[in-house]
């Protein structure tokens, strides 16, 4: 059980459970306004309910210090956020290492990472390209590529379509 969240933080999250096996991929569908991102904020320790529970590998994070949920942001958990949240004056490179610093890993162990990573989302020729000089879909994949190179067993992704319905509906105006 990877986690299991009842809250009642808010009347959008009242009485809010589900669990997600590991390897499940889960999306939390609703209309604007509806807790979605609220629930990934909890789910992600940004954010802690007034009442509740949430477990993240049989620990209830809503237990932890500060430090511990910093611990568990690094280690367990890779967020896309809905505006990337990327770091307009670094290159994607830089903003897919960032996590690694707080590991400690030395300059050449994250640079290799992340480099890897930039290739699994097909940005490897856009490593030096800062989030202007890119489009809001590369973005997007920059911010994906951020959330998995420290191999999080939790992935949180907010609107994670977003840009390429974009796309896709640009382009089918345009054919």
């Amino acid at each position: 059980d990877l986690h299991s969240f009842p809250t009642r933080r808010s009347s959008d999250l009242s009485f809010v459970s589900f669990s997600v096996e590991k390897g499940e991929f889960v999306a939390i569908m609703g209309a604007s306004g509806s807790g979605k991102s609220t629930c990934m904020n909890m789910l992600g320790t940004l954010d802690k309910p007034t009442n509740g529970e949430y477990y993240l590998e049989g620990v209830n994070v809503f237990t932890l210090s500060a430090d511990e949920l910093s611990d568990i942001r690094n280690n367990k958990i890779g967020f896309v956020f809905q505006g990337f949240n990327l770091i307009s004056r670094t290159s994607a490179l830089d903003n897919v290492s960032m996590p690694m610093i707080y590991k400690g890993l030395p300059e050449s162990e994250r640079y290799k990472r992340a480099r890897e990573a930039l290739k699994v989302v097909g940005l490897e020729d856009k490593e030096n390209n800062r989030p202007s000089q890119m489009s809001g879909g590369q973005q997007q994949r920059v911010a994906i590529a951020r959330a998995i190179v420290n191999d999080a067993p939790l992935i949180l992704a907010d609107e994670p379509k977003l840009r390429s319905e974009e796309r896709f509906s640009r382009n089918a105006e345009t054919d």
